[in-house]
Formats: structure tokens, sequence, C-alpha cells
């Protein structure tokens, strides 16, 4: 028989259950670090409610990661628009591929109690598909290398056969020929 599956519980902190002009006051405190947990515990308690010290020092570390991860994510979005317009050709899944794989790793180390939950192998699972995907673009892209090559080696030697006549004129389309190869087969 298998063990019963711990159910999700959300955090609910003394400070979460405060009316919300005193809850944005805390918030308030707690962004100006010249305040202690004690000082913001101290004032809570003037208002009429009762929190420790340590219940602050936790909701605001709950809170500020959260805070944190969402100005990493704006961020990350940002600058990936900023990339695509100034770029509007560029091939930016590498881009959010590792992006995605950023946010998973980060996922993996910092889950805590998240990590008990997600099943190892569905972690695998995602991680193992994105390698999948920068694997088949890896391939995609070689094999496109390999079609240049092909197209500018048939390229050249039609060009060669007609103006074989001119040998000047051939050494210079075969150096005009190597340099657009050099550009086209160049990395992103």
């Amino acid at each position: 028989m298998m063990g019963k599956e711990r159910a999700r519980t959300r955090i609910n902190s003394k400070i979460d259950s405060l009316p919300d002009e005193i809850r944005a006051k805390v918030d308030e405190m707690i962004v100006d670090t010249s305040n202690t947990y004690q000082e913001i515990a101290d004032w809570v308690k003037s208002q009429g409610y009762e929190v420790s010290k340590s219940s602050v020092g936790r909701y605001a570390m709950r809170t500020t990661a959260a805070t944190q991860r969402l100005i990493e994510a704006q961020k990350q979005t940002e600058a990936l628009v900023s990339v695509v317009k100034r770029n509007p050709d560029i091939d930016y899944t590498d881009a959010g591929l590792m992006m995605l794989m950023d946010g998973l790793v980060k996922k993996l180390t910092t889950a805590e109690e998240e990590f008990d939950r997600m099943p190892l192998d569905k972690a695998g699972r995602l991680i193992t598909a994105i390698s999948r995907t920068k694997v088949y673009k890896d391939r995609v892209k070689q094999d496109m290398k390999k079609k240049v090559e092909l197209a500018f080696q048939g390229m050249e030697s039609e060009l060669m056969a007609a103006i074989k006549s001119d040998p000047e004129l051939a050494k210079e389309l075969k150096s005009v020929l190597e340099r657009a190869k050099e550009k086209m087969m160049q990395d992103d």
C-alpha cells in the first residue's frame, strides 16, 4: 500500500491574518531596512495584535523571495523582448531554452517543500525534454551548415567553369565565395 500523499497547504502566518491596512504598513516597514523585525513586531503589538519577531522575519523572507522572483522574471522577459526587437531575424529559441532551463534549475535548487512534492521523474523528464530540444536544434544547425557547404561547392564549380578563360577573375570570384561562405557558416 502506498503512503498517503501530503496535501498542499497554503502558508498562513499571523501577519497574513492581520487587517489589510496593518499588513500594508508591515510591508512598508519591511521594505525600509532601517526597521528591525523586533520594531515591526512591537508596532503591530501597539495596534492591538500579537506577532513575534520571528513571525515578522519569516513573513519578510517569504514576501521578499516572491517579489524577487517576479522582478527576475520581468527582467528576463524584458531582455528577451529587447533582443528580439533589435534583431528581428535572430533565432531566439536558445534564449528561451536558457531561460526555461535556468528556471527549472532554480526550481530544483530552491524548491524546499515543493521539491518533496515534485516527483523526481517529472523533473528529470523536463530536463530531458529541454536537452533533446537543444540536441535537435544543434543537429538542424549542423545539417544546414552541410547544405550551405555543398551549395557553395556546386556554385563555385559552375562559376569556375564559366570563367576559366580569365584566371584573375577566377581568383577574385573564389575569394568572394570564400568570404560569403565564412559569413554563412558563422554561429549565431
